[in-house]
């Protein structure tokens, strides 16, 4: 049974943790449902690979055997809107990661309408502004019932946000980076100028201190050279006057 305090792990982690593939659609996935760590869409992937065995462990079932017990699998997986009543144990091979994580309230909150993105309607979520049945819930990895799409709203207060504000795709992140380099191509025979036409003046100005500081020395040797030869003339008068 193992210690209640030492909780097991409600996910299994990949087989091959640095297969590229594998790591470059997780990064898609977590990016579209703006997921806080890959361990949300393991447990996710976890939770449909044991139904995924849950059925095929069924299929090889005697007949009347699995009819009874398949109902509760296909009665399950129906409550959370994951398959429509007349689904079969091959549609619950077909379920991928995608279909759990578009039950999520995360999910749900931002394809109503409640949020403008993912990444808000989480926001939303665990500050407490969004209400299931009436009940206030603060998590957003919640499995949403097909019953229960219709009660989710805002807590209390309606909130307000930009609805124009939207997820931006790959393909428009790199044409807003592409512009933003273009602008600054553009800017740098600007910023060239600008800078030749400062250093142009600071050239100007250098060359006029030194031609004032060079005009202040020229002056003061002069006025030197007038002090000693007026001192040289009252010397050779006093001289003459002793004489």
């Amino acid at each position: 049974m193992g210690d209640p305090k030492k909780t097991h792990k409600h996910y299994d982690t990949p087989a091959k943790p640095w297969n590229k593939t594998r790591l470059d659609e997780e990064r898609i996935i977590k990016e579209r449902y703006s997921l806080k760590n890959k361990r949300e869409l393991w447990k996710a992937e976890t939770t449909l690979r044991r139904k995924r065995k849950n059925a095929r462990n069924l299929l090889a079932l005697p007949l009347e055997e699995r009819l009874k017990r398949e109902k509760e699998l296909l009665g399950s997986l129906h409550t959370l809107g994951l398959l429509s009543r007349e689904a079969t144990l091959d549609d619950v091979l077909s379920l991928t990661s995608d279909s759990l994580l578009e039950r999520r309230l995360q999910t749900i909150v931002w394809r109503k309408g409640l949020a403008a993105t993912p990444k808000q309607a989480r926001q939303f979520i665990v500050h407490g502004h969004i209400s299931v049945n009436g009940k206030k819930l603060d998590r957003p990895s919640y499995l949403v019932k097909k019953d229960e799409d219709g009660t989710i709203a805002y807590h209390k207060n309606e909130l307000f946000f930009d609805e124009k504000k939207k997820v931006k795709t790959k393909e428009e992140k790199k044409a807003d980076f592409e512009d933003v380099a273009k602008k600054m191509e553009e800017a740098i025979p600007e910023t060239a100028k600008i800078k030749d036409e400062s250093s142009a003046k600071d050239k100007s100005v250098k060359d006029t201190k030194e031609k004032v500081t060079k005009a202040d020395e020229k002056n003061k040797t002069e006025e030197k050279l007038e002090l000693n030869i007026e001192v040289k003339e009252e010397s050779d008068d006093k001289t003459k006057d002793v004489k």
